[in-house]
Order: C-alpha cells, then structure tokens, then sequence
C-alpha cells in the first residue's frame, strides 16, 4: 500500500489511446474525460500530441495529434484543478506554434526523445520552460540504451531547467527489479529534477511496475483509462486511482468514463495485452511487427510470428527507429 501522497497521476489516454484509433475522439469524449479525471482527483490529462501537420507530411489524424490552441479552448471552457499536457516529438513540433503558456490551456509540454536527441530535446525544454510551461523529458526505449550514454546524458539534463525526468518502458520489456534500479539511478545522478514513469502492458507488469516505482518515490505517473494507448497499452489509471490511498482519489467517475466510452470503443479497436504483444515485449523489441501481425489476416499466428522473431535472420534488429 502506497501512502505517499506526493503522486501526481498524468492520464495519456486521449495521447497514446490516439495511436490506436487515429486520434478519432469526439469533442465529447475528450470533455467527457476531463470532467470526470477532474472529478477522480487525477492531476494531470495530455489532452493530445502538439505536433505540426506540415512536419509530419501525409499524416490524416484526428485534431488531437496537432493540437491548435483556438481549438483547445473550445473543447476546454473552464480548466479545473486538473492541468493539462502534450507530447511533442522531435522533429516534429513546429516551434511557432507554441503559445506563451498565459494564452495557452497547456501547463505541460512533455518533449519524447531518443537518447541520441537528448541535446535536441533539452534545447526544445529551455524554449518551453522560457514561455513558463512545466516541462519534462521522457526517455524512450531504455532498455535499448548503454550505461555510458545515460550517465552522459543526465550530466546535460542536470544543466537544465527541466522539471521531469521519464523512465520510459517503450517496449514493455521491464519488470519490477528494472524500475527498481533505474529509479535508483536516476535518483542517484538527478538529485534535483522529479521522476516520471510510462509503462507499457505487454507482459502485464504496467501497473506492477508503476507502483513498485510509486513506492521507490517516483512521482509522476502515467496511466490510462482502461489501459488505452499503443499496441499493449498503458498502466490503467482505474488500477492506479483505486490502489493510491490518497483521499484526493475517487475511482467512480473513472468507472463511468470505462461504461461510457471505452466499452464501445473497445469494440471498434483493439488494444491491451495480446499475444503477439507478450512475444514483442519479452523480445525486448519494438510492437510494430506484432501491430502489422494484428492487422493482417494472420494476427492469431502465434507460433509462425515466434519462430520469425527468434529464428537468427531475424534478431539483429535497428533499435533506433521510431
């Protein structure tokens, strides 16, 4: 039982979720979602990805993968306690786009990187950080990453004005004596900056793993409503909300958002834990072989999908693509 009530809850459902739909939520759903998170005590909804359409040629997505600040304050009249934050992606984010965070409903930008683009992420951070907005950097795919490069990274992040430093589990591959080490770590070399989480479902340790994080200090939590978002999806902020003993949470509002919106999308699209997902994750590598599977006729081909991704052609993978 977690006690501490320094958790901050950040739900990514309508950020990550829209990897699985195409980002094609109804204005409805997205007020619907920040009504009720509001009134579940969550602290924080990423309301989408601050992306530019003219970076990300061809791209066809719903309006909540390049959020428009005009936009925003239509979906969003009134802001609660509940602040809100986007995802920007390097190389993607137009910087003209961002607002001075006074005339935005943004409090949060979140800059997702590479450890080979710390430099470029943390240039983006100082930028933001000047307009006032809270910001922070989440570290992708880490189980990819050499020892050296991380220790040389954080001596760049300790320089910066960021607020929050990610443990990203990209592929879904850790377990609670991972988060238990890199928490410590982390700790140990960025003694100044808050530690956040983003787990991924494959192997069904995403909500394990967030709170063996939550119980080590790590403040900043990553959840998602029903667990949505890509391939294997997020730590469920129902779990989370439930398993937090802070008075500030409430889990029935969190219940409603499930019956009333995720129910009938689950329907339509599929995300959570899935077999092909589990190979990926216990692979250590990227789900977009597993995604293609699922979208193909083959995609309850378990053990042909296996032998593919173990057969030795196969196992010298780029890990340093998307």
């Amino acid at each position: 039982m977690t006690r501490n009530t320094n958790h901050k809850i950040l739900d990514c459902t309508i950020r990550d979720g829209g990897l699985v739909n195409n980002w094609d939520f109804s204005v409805k759903m997205v007020q619907d979602m920040y009504a009720g998170l509001s009134e579940a005590g969550v602290e924080y909804m990423e309301i989408g990805y601050k992306n530019s359409a003219k970076l990300l040629k061809g791209a066809d997505a719903g309006p909540w993968r390049f959020l428009n600040e005009d936009f925003l304050k239509e979906v969003i009249h009134t802001k609660t306690d509940t602040k809100l934050s986007a995802l920007v992606d390097i190389g993607r984010v137009d910087e003209n786009d961002i607002l001075p965070r006074e005339q935005s409903q943004l409090d949060l930008i979140r800059v997702a990187t590479y450890i080979k683009d710390v430099d470029k992420a943390l240039e983006l951070v100082r930028k933001f950080n000047s307009y006032g907005y809270e910001t922070s950097v989440n570290i992708m795919a880490l189980s990819h990453v050499m020892e050296n490069e991380l220790t040389e990274a954080f001596e760049e992040i300790n320089k910066s004005p960021v607020d929050v430093v990610y443990i990203v589990d990209s592929y879904g591959s850790m377990d609670y004596s991972d988060i238990d080490y890199l928490a410590a770590k982390f700790q140990r070399l960025l003694p100044e900056k808050k530690l956040g989480l983003h787990m991924h479902n494959n192997m069904q340790l995403a909500f394990s793993n967030t709170i063996m994080g939550a119980s080590k200090g790590v403040e900043f939590l990553d959840a998602s409503v029903f667990g949505m978002g890509r391939a294997a999806g997020n730590c469920p902020t129902e779990l989370l909300v439930s398993h937090l003993k802070n008075p500030r949470y409430e889990v029935r509002p969190v219940l409603d958002l499930i019956e009333k919106h995720m129910i009938p999308m689950r329907e339509k699209v599929e995300w959570g834990y899935i077999v092909p997902y589990m190979i990926a994750g216990v692979l250590n590598e990227h789900p977009r072989a597993a995604m293609a599977l699922r979208a193909s006729s083959d995609k309850d081909k378990y053990v042909e999908f296996y032998d593919k991704l173990t057969s030795p052609e196969a196992m010298p993978t780029n890990h340093h693509s998307d």
